[in-house]
Protein backbone atom coordinates (compact mmCIF):
# COMPACT_ATOMS: atom_id res chain seq x y z
CA UNK A 1 0.00 0.00 0.00
CA UNK A 2 2.32 2.72 -1.47
CA UNK A 3 2.06 5.93 0.54
CA UNK A 4 1.09 9.45 -0.83
CA UNK A 5 2.13 12.89 0.51
CA UNK A 6 5.42 14.33 1.94
CA UNK A 7 8.02 12.36 4.67
CA UNK A 8 8.06 14.21 7.43
CA UNK A 9 11.76 13.13 8.17
CA UNK A 10 12.99 14.25 4.59
CA UNK A 11 10.51 17.11 3.82
CA UNK A 12 10.04 15.13 0.36
CA UNK A 13 7.04 13.14 -0.82
CA UNK A 14 7.17 9.67 -0.23
CA UNK A 15 9.02 7.09 -3.06
CA UNK A 16 7.04 4.19 -2.15
CA UNK A 17 6.57 1.75 -5.00
CA UNK A 18 4.38 -0.96 -4.66
CA UNK A 19 5.78 -4.50 -3.98
CA UNK A 20 5.76 -8.09 -2.60
CA UNK A 21 7.02 -9.15 0.92
CA UNK A 22 9.86 -11.26 -0.99
CA UNK A 23 11.00 -7.30 -2.52
CA UNK A 24 10.89 -6.09 1.07
CA UNK A 25 12.53 -8.85 2.53
CA UNK A 26 15.22 -9.04 -0.10
CA UNK A 27 16.04 -4.92 0.67
CA UNK A 28 16.26 -6.10 4.14
CA UNK A 29 18.86 -8.70 3.32
CA UNK A 30 21.10 -6.08 0.96
CA UNK A 31 20.73 -3.42 3.26
CA UNK A 32 21.82 -6.15 6.12
CA UNK A 33 24.65 -6.89 4.69
CA UNK A 34 25.91 -3.25 3.69
CA UNK A 35 24.94 -1.40 7.00
CA UNK A 36 24.63 -3.79 9.84
CA UNK A 37 27.52 -3.60 12.20
CA UNK A 38 28.56 -7.50 12.85
CA UNK A 39 27.03 -8.27 8.77
CA UNK A 40 29.64 -11.16 8.35
CA UNK A 41 27.85 -13.18 11.49
CA UNK A 42 24.69 -12.90 10.41
CA UNK A 43 22.99 -16.61 9.12
CA UNK A 44 22.19 -15.98 5.47
CA UNK A 45 18.85 -17.90 4.82
CA UNK A 46 16.39 -17.74 2.14
CA UNK A 47 14.19 -14.65 2.32
CA UNK A 48 11.37 -16.04 0.46
CA UNK A 49 8.63 -17.81 2.39
CA UNK A 50 9.18 -15.38 5.63
CA UNK A 51 6.79 -12.69 6.57
CA UNK A 52 8.79 -9.20 6.98
CA UNK A 53 8.94 -9.81 10.45
CA UNK A 54 10.35 -13.05 11.40
CA UNK A 55 12.97 -12.39 8.73
CA UNK A 56 13.89 -9.36 9.75
CA UNK A 57 14.45 -11.03 13.19
CA UNK A 58 17.03 -13.51 11.06
CA UNK A 59 19.57 -10.39 10.13
CA UNK A 60 21.30 -10.48 13.41
CA UNK A 61 24.00 -11.77 15.08
CA UNK A 62 23.63 -14.54 18.00
CA UNK A 63 27.07 -13.98 19.32
CA UNK A 64 27.13 -13.35 23.36
CA UNK A 65 29.60 -10.62 25.22
CA UNK A 66 32.29 -12.06 27.36
CA UNK A 67 29.22 -11.90 30.09
CA UNK A 68 26.80 -14.09 28.16
CA UNK A 69 24.23 -11.81 27.20
CA UNK A 70 23.23 -11.36 23.61
CA UNK A 71 25.65 -9.10 21.97
CA UNK A 72 22.79 -7.82 19.95
CA UNK A 73 19.72 -7.28 22.03
CA UNK A 74 18.16 -4.12 20.53
CA UNK A 75 17.16 -5.25 16.91
CA UNK A 76 13.75 -3.93 15.70
CA UNK A 77 11.10 -2.56 13.80
CA UNK A 78 7.92 -1.02 14.20
CA UNK A 79 5.19 1.20 12.07
CA UNK A 80 6.85 4.35 10.72
CA UNK A 81 3.27 6.42 11.96
CA UNK A 82 4.27 4.92 15.33
CA UNK A 83 7.67 6.39 15.80
CA UNK A 84 7.04 9.27 14.28
CA UNK A 85 4.29 9.70 16.89
CA UNK A 86 6.04 8.74 20.00
CA UNK A 87 9.84 10.30 18.81
CA UNK A 88 8.90 13.52 17.87
CA UNK A 89 6.29 14.44 20.70
CA UNK A 90 6.50 12.06 23.19
CA UNK A 91 3.07 10.28 22.66
CA UNK A 92 2.28 7.25 24.04
CA UNK A 93 -0.86 5.62 24.57
CA UNK A 94 -1.06 4.59 28.78
CA UNK A 95 -2.21 5.97 32.06
CA UNK A 96 0.78 8.35 32.63
CA UNK A 97 2.46 5.69 34.83
CA UNK A 98 5.65 4.01 34.20
CA UNK A 99 6.16 0.75 36.12
CA UNK A 100 9.10 -1.14 37.63
CA UNK A 101 8.40 -4.87 36.89
CA UNK A 102 11.12 -6.30 39.88
CA UNK A 103 10.00 -10.17 39.83
CA UNK A 104 7.77 -11.39 36.88
CA UNK A 105 7.97 -14.70 38.49
CA UNK A 106 5.29 -15.03 41.50
CA UNK A 107 5.58 -13.76 43.88
CA UNK A 108 5.76 -10.82 41.58
CA UNK A 109 6.91 -7.25 42.77
CA UNK A 110 5.41 -4.49 40.01
CA UNK A 111 5.63 -1.34 41.60
CA UNK A 112 4.99 2.49 40.19
CA UNK A 113 8.51 3.83 39.28
CA UNK A 114 7.31 7.29 38.55
CA UNK A 115 4.99 9.44 36.49
CA UNK A 116 5.28 10.58 33.12
CA UNK A 117 4.15 14.37 33.92
CA UNK A 118 5.58 15.60 36.49
CA UNK A 119 2.75 17.94 37.80
CA UNK A 120 0.68 14.56 38.02
CA UNK A 121 -2.22 14.43 40.46
CA UNK A 122 -4.61 12.03 41.45
CA UNK A 123 -2.02 9.10 40.38
CA UNK A 124 -0.45 6.88 42.85
CA UNK A 125 2.62 7.49 44.05
CA UNK A 126 6.23 5.81 43.50
CA UNK A 127 6.34 2.65 45.10
CA UNK A 128 3.49 1.82 44.84
CA UNK A 129 2.73 -1.97 44.87
CA UNK A 130 0.19 -3.28 42.56
CA UNK A 131 -1.76 -6.35 44.39
CA UNK A 132 -4.59 -7.25 41.65
CA UNK A 133 -5.44 -6.07 38.23
CA UNK A 134 -8.93 -6.06 37.45
CA UNK A 135 -10.06 -8.68 40.41
CA UNK A 136 -6.97 -11.18 39.09
CA UNK A 137 -4.25 -11.09 41.29
CA UNK A 138 -0.60 -10.10 40.74
CA UNK A 139 0.42 -13.89 41.18
CA UNK A 140 -2.42 -15.22 39.09
CA UNK A 141 -0.88 -18.27 37.53
CA UNK A 142 -3.63 -19.57 34.64
CA UNK A 143 -2.90 -18.55 31.66
CA UNK A 144 -6.64 -15.95 31.23
CA UNK A 145 -5.21 -14.18 34.51
CA UNK A 146 -1.93 -13.57 33.01
CA UNK A 147 -3.02 -12.20 30.06
CA UNK A 148 -5.09 -9.63 32.47
CA UNK A 149 -2.75 -8.31 33.75
CA UNK A 150 -0.77 -7.56 30.70
CA UNK A 151 -3.57 -5.91 29.20
CA UNK A 152 -3.89 -4.10 32.10
CA UNK A 153 -0.55 -3.17 32.55
CA UNK A 154 0.50 -1.99 28.99
CA UNK A 155 -2.96 -0.88 27.49
CA UNK A 156 -3.01 -0.39 23.08
CA UNK A 157 -5.83 1.49 22.63
CA UNK A 158 -7.04 5.03 23.92
CA UNK A 159 -10.33 4.82 26.52
CA UNK A 160 -9.54 1.59 27.75
CA UNK A 161 -9.95 1.51 31.49
CA UNK A 162 -9.14 -1.32 34.31
CA UNK A 163 -9.63 -1.23 38.03
CA UNK A 164 -6.07 -1.97 39.93
CA UNK A 165 -5.20 -2.43 43.87
CA UNK A 166 -2.36 -0.57 45.29
CA UNK A 167 -0.68 -1.09 48.43
CA UNK A 168 0.98 2.53 48.86
CA UNK A 169 4.25 3.06 50.49
CA UNK A 170 3.01 3.44 53.89
CA UNK A 171 0.66 0.47 53.76
CA UNK A 172 -2.75 2.23 52.56
CA UNK A 173 -4.81 -0.18 50.09
CA UNK A 174 -6.27 2.00 47.45
CA UNK A 175 -8.29 0.62 44.50
CA UNK A 176 -8.77 2.64 41.45
CA UNK A 177 -10.01 2.52 37.98
CA UNK A 178 -7.59 3.87 35.43
CA UNK A 179 -8.04 5.17 31.86
CA UNK A 180 -5.85 5.12 28.85
CA UNK A 181 -5.09 7.92 27.26
CA UNK A 182 -2.63 9.35 25.11
CA UNK A 183 0.18 10.89 27.60
CA UNK A 184 2.77 13.41 26.67
CA UNK A 185 5.48 12.81 28.74
CA UNK A 186 8.03 15.07 30.67
CA UNK A 187 11.33 13.75 30.05
CA UNK A 188 13.55 16.58 32.80
CA UNK A 189 12.01 16.80 35.93
CA UNK A 190 12.83 17.51 39.75
CA UNK A 191 15.10 20.41 38.71
CA UNK A 192 16.15 21.52 42.62
CA UNK A 193 18.77 22.72 44.17
CA UNK A 194 19.79 21.10 47.88
CA UNK A 195 22.54 22.37 50.72
CA UNK A 196 25.35 20.21 50.63
CA UNK A 197 28.51 20.58 53.37
CA UNK A 198 30.36 23.51 53.73
CA UNK A 199 27.66 26.01 51.68
CA UNK A 200 27.52 24.01 48.81
CA UNK A 201 24.92 24.18 46.15
CA UNK A 202 23.99 20.80 44.72
CA UNK A 203 21.79 20.60 41.76
CA UNK A 204 19.83 17.72 41.18
CA UNK A 205 17.90 16.76 37.94
CA UNK A 206 16.06 13.85 36.95
CA UNK A 207 16.22 12.94 33.07
CA UNK A 208 14.21 9.87 31.82
CA UNK A 209 14.07 10.39 28.01
CA UNK A 210 16.27 11.83 25.29
CA UNK A 211 13.70 12.51 23.13
CA UNK A 212 13.13 15.33 20.89
CA UNK A 213 11.42 17.61 23.50
CA UNK A 214 13.93 16.72 25.74
CA UNK A 215 16.07 19.52 24.00
CA UNK A 216 14.04 22.37 25.48
CA UNK A 217 13.79 21.04 28.71
CA UNK A 218 16.96 20.37 29.17
CA UNK A 219 17.72 24.12 28.08
CA UNK A 220 15.85 25.58 30.62
CA UNK A 221 16.66 22.83 33.28
CA UNK A 222 20.54 23.90 33.19
CA UNK A 223 19.40 27.70 32.59
CA UNK A 224 18.16 27.17 36.17
CA UNK A 225 20.87 25.59 37.75
CA UNK A 226 23.10 27.61 35.91
CA UNK A 227 21.06 30.53 37.63
CA UNK A 228 21.54 29.30 41.53
CA UNK A 229 25.48 28.66 40.89
CA UNK A 230 25.91 25.14 42.04
CA UNK A 231 28.83 23.32 42.75
CA UNK A 232 27.62 19.88 42.09
CA UNK A 233 24.86 18.46 40.19
CA UNK A 234 23.80 14.84 40.37
CA UNK A 235 22.24 14.06 37.44
CA UNK A 236 19.75 10.93 37.90
CA UNK A 237 19.66 8.40 34.51
CA UNK A 238 18.14 5.55 36.19
CA UNK A 239 15.42 5.15 34.32
CA UNK A 240 16.78 6.77 31.27
CA UNK A 241 17.11 4.19 28.07
CA UNK A 242 18.16 6.63 25.77
CA UNK A 243 17.02 8.25 22.27
CA UNK A 244 18.50 10.75 20.25
CA UNK A 245 22.24 10.77 20.80
CA UNK A 246 22.78 14.64 19.61
CA UNK A 247 20.79 15.79 22.58
CA UNK A 248 23.28 13.14 24.68
CA UNK A 249 26.27 15.39 23.49
CA UNK A 250 24.41 18.87 24.20
CA UNK A 251 23.54 17.91 27.88
CA UNK A 252 27.37 16.69 28.15
CA UNK A 253 28.53 20.29 26.60
CA UNK A 254 26.31 21.94 29.54
CA UNK A 255 27.40 20.09 32.05
CA UNK A 256 31.44 20.38 30.97
CA UNK A 257 31.15 23.90 29.82
CA UNK A 258 32.93 25.81 26.50
CA UNK A 259 36.62 25.42 27.93
CA UNK A 260 36.69 21.58 28.74
CA UNK A 261 35.13 20.91 25.44
CA UNK A 262 36.67 23.01 23.34
CA UNK A 263 38.56 20.55 20.30
CA UNK A 264 37.69 17.61 21.92
CA UNK A 265 34.78 14.53 20.40
CA UNK A 266 31.84 13.62 22.01
CA UNK A 267 31.90 10.24 20.14
CA UNK A 268 33.34 9.02 17.08
CA UNK A 269 30.87 6.28 15.14
CA UNK A 270 32.60 3.14 13.94
CA UNK A 271 30.80 1.31 11.25
CA UNK A 272 31.89 -2.01 9.45
CA UNK A 273 34.59 -2.56 7.84
CA UNK A 274 33.22 -2.13 4.29
CA UNK A 275 32.87 1.67 5.61
CA UNK A 276 36.05 3.09 7.61
CA UNK A 277 36.10 6.56 5.93
CA UNK A 278 32.41 7.31 4.57
CA UNK A 279 29.78 7.59 6.85
CA UNK A 280 27.56 4.82 4.77
CA UNK A 281 24.29 6.17 5.34
CA UNK A 282 24.53 10.19 5.09
CA UNK A 283 27.66 9.38 2.43
CA UNK A 284 29.99 12.04 4.09
CA UNK A 285 33.25 11.61 5.12
CA UNK A 286 33.55 10.12 8.92
CA UNK A 287 34.29 12.67 11.17
CA UNK A 288 33.72 12.97 14.98
CA UNK A 289 30.51 14.51 16.63
CA UNK A 290 31.55 17.62 18.39
CA UNK A 291 29.91 18.86 22.16
CA UNK A 292 26.83 20.42 20.49
CA UNK A 293 27.20 24.08 21.79
CA UNK A 294 24.37 25.27 20.60
CA UNK A 295 20.20 24.17 19.83
CA UNK A 296 19.85 21.94 16.95
CA UNK A 297 15.75 22.61 16.90
CA UNK A 298 14.81 19.06 18.23
CA UNK A 299 12.60 21.37 20.42
CA UNK A 300 13.90 24.76 20.85
CA UNK A 301 14.41 26.99 17.97
CA UNK A 302 17.73 26.38 16.28
CA UNK A 303 21.28 28.07 16.51
CA UNK A 304 20.69 29.53 20.27
CA UNK A 305 23.99 28.96 22.42
CA UNK A 306 23.30 26.62 24.88
CA UNK A 307 23.80 27.22 29.18
CA UNK A 308 26.46 25.62 30.83
CA UNK A 309 27.40 24.72 34.06
CA UNK A 310 31.31 24.55 33.88
CA UNK A 311 32.01 21.64 36.36
CA UNK A 312 34.45 19.36 36.77
CA UNK A 313 32.65 16.17 37.93
CA UNK A 314 29.40 15.10 37.84
CA UNK A 315 27.45 12.37 40.19
CA UNK A 316 25.16 10.41 37.66
CA UNK A 317 22.64 8.14 39.34
CA UNK A 318 22.33 4.43 37.33
CA UNK A 319 20.65 1.22 37.00
CA UNK A 320 19.86 -1.65 34.77
CA UNK A 321 17.75 0.72 32.85
CA UNK A 322 20.75 3.27 31.96
CA UNK A 323 21.12 2.58 28.59
CA UNK A 324 22.94 3.92 25.27
CA UNK A 325 22.57 7.71 25.09
CA UNK A 326 23.01 7.62 28.85
CA UNK A 327 25.66 5.89 28.88
CA UNK A 328 27.20 8.10 26.08
CA UNK A 329 27.36 11.27 28.67
CA UNK A 330 29.20 8.95 30.98
CA UNK A 331 31.45 8.17 28.33
CA UNK A 332 31.92 11.13 26.50
CA UNK A 333 32.44 13.07 29.41
CA UNK A 334 34.98 10.38 30.64
CA UNK A 335 36.95 11.06 27.80
CA UNK A 336 37.74 14.31 28.35
CA UNK A 337 38.19 13.75 32.21
CA UNK A 338 35.11 15.34 33.86
CA UNK A 339 35.23 13.08 36.64
CA UNK A 340 31.95 10.84 36.41
CA UNK A 341 30.83 9.37 39.96
CA UNK A 342 28.77 6.81 39.65
CA UNK A 343 25.50 5.86 42.10
CA UNK A 344 23.27 2.78 41.76
CA UNK A 345 23.67 -0.44 39.98
CA UNK A 346 25.19 -1.26 36.87
CA UNK A 347 23.90 0.17 33.29
CA UNK A 348 22.95 -1.78 30.63
CA UNK A 349 25.74 -1.61 27.95
CA UNK A 350 24.85 -0.20 24.61
CA UNK A 351 27.80 1.42 22.83
CA UNK A 352 25.93 0.66 19.70
CA UNK A 353 23.43 2.70 17.53
CA UNK A 354 21.66 3.48 14.98
CA UNK A 355 20.02 5.51 12.24
CA UNK A 356 16.36 4.50 12.02
CA UNK A 357 14.76 3.46 8.29
CA UNK A 358 12.07 3.64 6.59
CA UNK A 359 11.24 1.74 3.78
CA UNK A 360 7.40 1.64 2.78
CA UNK A 361 5.42 2.10 6.30
CA UNK A 362 8.14 0.45 8.67
CA UNK A 363 11.04 1.90 10.62
CA UNK A 364 13.77 -0.61 10.91
CA UNK A 365 16.58 -0.24 13.61
CA UNK A 366 19.52 -2.42 12.94
CA UNK A 367 22.89 -1.75 14.66
CA UNK A 368 25.00 -0.14 12.35
CA UNK A 369 27.77 1.54 14.44
CA UNK A 370 29.63 1.50 17.86
CA UNK A 371 30.68 4.39 19.42
CA UNK A 372 33.81 5.64 20.91
CA UNK A 373 35.12 8.89 22.89
CA UNK A 374 37.98 11.43 22.66
CA UNK A 375 40.19 8.52 23.98
CA UNK A 376 39.14 5.91 21.63
CA UNK A 377 37.34 4.14 24.15
CA UNK A 378 33.79 2.33 23.73
CA UNK A 379 34.08 -1.47 24.88
CA UNK A 380 31.52 -1.46 27.72
CA UNK A 381 28.79 -3.90 26.30
CA UNK A 382 28.51 -5.10 29.87
CA UNK A 383 28.22 -1.57 30.96
CA UNK A 384 29.31 0.84 33.53
CA UNK A 385 29.38 -0.26 37.00
CA UNK A 386 30.20 1.06 40.28
CA UNK A 387 33.73 0.30 41.58
CA UNK A 388 33.76 -2.79 43.67
CA UNK A 389 30.44 -4.11 42.82
CA UNK A 390 32.07 -6.88 41.47
CA UNK A 391 29.95 -7.00 38.58
CA UNK A 392 30.88 -7.49 34.79
CA UNK A 393 31.20 -3.86 33.27
CA UNK A 394 33.79 -0.74 33.08
CA UNK A 395 34.39 0.14 36.80
CA UNK A 396 33.68 3.84 37.12
CA UNK A 397 34.52 5.47 41.09
CA UNK A 398 31.02 5.10 43.18
CA UNK A 399 28.99 3.71 45.37
CA UNK A 400 26.89 0.47 44.49
CA UNK A 401 23.10 1.67 45.86
CA UNK A 402 19.96 -0.47 45.17
CA UNK A 403 17.11 1.36 44.23
CA UNK A 404 14.68 2.80 47.09
CA UNK A 405 10.82 2.65 46.23
CA UNK A 406 10.17 4.15 49.25
CA UNK A 407 10.87 7.88 48.56
CA UNK A 408 10.06 10.21 45.56
CA UNK A 409 12.65 10.80 42.96
CA UNK A 410 14.48 13.78 43.87
CA UNK A 411 13.79 13.56 47.44
CA UNK A 412 16.97 13.94 49.64
CA UNK A 413 16.00 11.16 51.39
CA UNK A 414 16.04 8.40 48.68
CA UNK A 415 18.89 6.18 48.23
CA UNK A 416 20.55 7.12 45.78
CA UNK A 417 20.07 10.42 46.09
CA UNK A 418 21.05 10.45 49.78
CA UNK A 419 24.57 8.02 48.84
CA UNK A 420 25.23 11.27 46.41
CA UNK A 421 25.01 14.18 49.00
CA UNK A 422 26.83 12.00 51.33
CA UNK A 423 29.73 11.49 48.95
CA UNK A 424 29.61 14.86 48.38
CA UNK A 425 29.53 16.20 51.97
CA UNK A 426 32.54 13.10 52.94
CA UNK A 427 34.41 12.04 49.60
CA UNK A 428 32.92 8.44 50.70
CA UNK A 429 30.52 5.81 50.33
CA UNK A 430 29.98 5.28 53.75
CA UNK A 431 26.30 6.66 54.64
CA UNK A 432 24.24 5.55 58.35
CA UNK A 433 21.57 3.05 57.21
CA UNK A 434 18.68 5.32 57.80
CA UNK A 435 19.63 7.05 54.91
CA UNK A 436 19.64 4.10 52.53
CA UNK A 437 16.11 3.69 52.41
CA UNK A 438 13.24 1.77 54.59
CA UNK A 439 12.48 -1.92 53.73
CA UNK A 440 8.60 -2.71 53.78
CA UNK A 441 7.84 -5.54 55.80
CA UNK A 442 5.61 -6.94 53.23
CA UNK A 443 8.66 -7.29 51.01
CA UNK A 444 11.82 -7.52 52.97
CA UNK A 445 14.02 -8.02 50.41
CA UNK A 446 12.52 -5.80 47.71
CA UNK A 447 15.55 -3.24 48.12
CA UNK A 448 18.07 -5.72 47.08
CA UNK A 449 15.94 -6.10 43.60
CA UNK A 450 16.68 -3.63 40.18
CA UNK A 451 13.48 -2.97 39.36
CA UNK A 452 13.29 -3.34 35.34
CA UNK A 453 11.22 -0.70 33.75
CA UNK A 454 9.55 -0.78 30.31
CA UNK A 455 9.81 1.45 27.46
CA UNK A 456 9.17 0.71 23.94
CA UNK A 457 12.23 -0.68 22.60
CA UNK A 458 13.55 2.95 20.29
CA UNK A 459 13.82 4.40 23.92
CA UNK A 460 16.15 2.16 24.71
CA UNK A 461 18.41 2.92 22.05
CA UNK A 462 21.17 5.56 20.62
CA UNK A 463 19.76 7.14 17.53
CA UNK A 464 21.15 9.14 14.78
CA UNK A 465 19.23 11.53 12.26
CA UNK A 466 20.17 11.83 8.81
Amino acid sequence: MPRTGIDPFSGEAYADVKGTTLDENMWMRSWSNDLYLWYDEIEDQDPDGFTTEDYFDTLKTNQLTMSGTPKDQFHFLVPTDEWIAQSQSGVSVGYGLEWALLSSLPPREALVAYTAKADAVGLPPRGARILEIDGYSIDVTSEVGVDALNAGLFPSSEGEQHTFLFEYPDGQLQEMTLTANPVVSDPVQNVKVVDGAMGRKVGYMLFNDHIATAELALVNGVSELSAQNIDELVLDLRYNGGGYLAIASQLSYMIAGETATAGRIFELLQFNDKHPETNPVTGEPLLPNPFYDETLGFSAAPGQPLPTLDLNRVFVLTGPNTCSASEAIINGLRGIDVEVIQIGATTCGKPFGFYPTDNCGTTYFSIQFQGVNDKGFGEYADGFTPLGSGQAGVEVTGCQVADDWNNPLGDVNESRFAAALNYINTGSCDAPATSMGVVRSASADMLLLEGIVPKPVWRQSRIYVR
